[in-house]
């Protein structure tokens, strides 16, 4: 099976063209693979969250929590659904296609690209000055998280620490998505002005025949790449465990116990915890 396309330039060099469309059915089918081996492999998984007892004791610890915590800003929300939307749009005018169905998709898929490359510098500065934004990215201050997590999914009963805000499975996923979502957004807008649009005066010389095949192999890597994430993400917010998440992205709150079940207060401190707000001992 070929995975890139080839094509000779006017001037008769071989030249990188495009990636191969049957990555798009190899990226569908793995996303499909995955959740039905991954639904399989939950009827025998261990629970991750916390017990009743422990979290009654935690409860008990922190009386101050109120029943409902803030886990998705106004602003969060509407980003998120701003994005899933041009997401969708980008990825059915650009596959459906694909599959036979032919419209005229070019410019709702470039308008589509416009509305996702400006959701995104939203979301960098509100996630910059508004929000904290180191919660999100993982590095070596995760791994005892992960081996703790490793352990429990083999049914150990560990001590190991809870997530903070976002859970470690949604930390490396959206590492995931912004490698592709930055990678279809940069090359996208280079490759706006070879389209007709009201924005760019159409110019296909403004890069060499080679760097315009990579730009392009670039851009589908990165786009087939999306379908699987994308089916990974429908597929854990209509679990029902993960419901809860599902709903706070909608509403904005999740309960006191699903805080206190799934994260560790120490690293999510929500205002309004005695525990979080008291002054050591000895200090004024």
């Amino acid at each position: 099976m070929d995975l890139l396309r080839w094509g000779r330039s006017p001037w008769g060099e071989w030249v990188l063209t495009h990636v191969s469309w049957s990555l798009f059915w190899a990226s569908l089918f793995a996303g499909v693979l995955f959740f039905v081996a991954h639904a399989s492999y939950m009827l025998f998984s261990a629970h991750r969250k916390r017990g009743a007892a422990e979290t009654d004791a935690l409860e008990a610890a922190h009386k101050n929590l109120p029943p409902k915590i803030e886990r998705h800003s106004l602003a969060a929300r509407l980003f998120h659904w701003v994005m899933a939307a041009s997401m969708f749009v980008l990825l059915f005018t650009a596959f459906l296609p694909v599959v036979g169905i032919k419209f005229a998709w070019v410019q709702w898929h470039w308008m589509a690209g416009l509305v996702l490359a400006a959701s995104i510098v939203f979301h960098i500065i509100h996630a910059s000055f508004w929000l904290d934004f180191w919660s999100i990215w993982v590095g070596p201050k995760d791994i005892p998280e992960l081996k703790a997590e490793l352990l429990r999914e083999f049914g150990h009963d560990v001590p190991g620490p809870k997530s903070g805000k976002y859970p470690l499975g949604n930390r490396l996923y959206h590492l995931a998505i912004v490698f592709a979502g930055l990678g279809v957004v940069i090359t996208g807008m280079f490759m706006m002005v070879r389209v007709r649009t009201p924005l760019f005066v159409r110019n296909p010389y403004i890069l060499r025949d080679t760097t315009w095949g990579l730009t392009y192999v670039t851009h589908g890597l990165a786009g087939v790449g999306l379908v699987g994430l994308v089916i990974a993400h429908v597929y854990f917010a209509v679990r029902p465990e993960k419901w809860w998440i599902t709903k706070s992205m909608i509403f904005g709150w999740i309960t006191r116990r699903h805080y206190l079940e799934h994260h560790e207060p120490s690293r999510w401190p929500v205002g309004g915890d005695e525990r979080r707000n008291a002054k050591p001992a000895g200090q004024a």
